[in-house]
């Protein structure tokens, strides 16, 4: 190892290789063209299948996260706003958050925390959600012995999150303002 590297903290070293491998995933060449599209269209796609609800009662959801998250309709529109956004891992999170908790097996409920957790929780996780230390904590030490309110400390800094954060960009929303039209 040459001298100048020798010389810095261990932490900046540690960091320094944390970086080249994030670059280095970043600069791999795409498998196919295909992997060229950006695939994030720049106005989110109107959600499928779910009944248009009426803008007297999309109103409502600019004033109550919970109305909005609870209508099918809703929820698909949030997500594909958030998912416009690169942010749609709080949605998913609450969402999985909400299955988990209607899980009756335990054997079944300790697949899903084990999903949960290395989707979400877990330090570089695929589409790790943004919670502070002490929730993640508990959160591990929930998941010794599953039950239905494993992840309900890290689901409600999520949805305050959501809340404070996405739901006012999403009421500003070009989307949002035709549903209220």
């Amino acid at each position: 190892m040459c001298k100048g590297l020798a010389a810095l903290p261990h932490t900046c070293l540690e960091r320094a290789k944390e970086i080249k491998t994030k670059l280095g995933t970043l600069l791999q060449k795409p498998d196919s063209a295909i992997d060229l599209i950006i695939p994030y269209p720049e106005k989110p796609e109107k959600p499928p299948k779910a009944q248009k609800p009426s803008p007297e009662e999309a109103l409502q959801w600019r004033d109550s996260l919970e109305k909005l998250l609870q209508n099918p309709y809703g929820l698909a529109s949030f997500h594909s706003f958030l998912r416009s956004e690169f942010s749609e891992e709080n949605a998913e999170f609450w969402v999985a958050c909400e299955d988990y908790k209607k899980t009756k097996s335990p054997m079944k409920m300790a697949e899903k925390a084990k999903k949960i957790y290395e989707e979400f929780i877990q330090t570089e996780a695929p589409k790790e959600v943004n919670i502070d230390h002490f929730t993640k904590a508990v959160t591990m030490e929930n998941l010794v012995e599953p039950s239905p309110n494993s992840f309900d400390m890290a689901q409600k800094r999520i949805f305050a999150l959501m809340e404070k954060d996405s739901l006012p960009r999403f009421v500003r929303s070009e989307f949002y303002q035709e549903l209220i039209k």
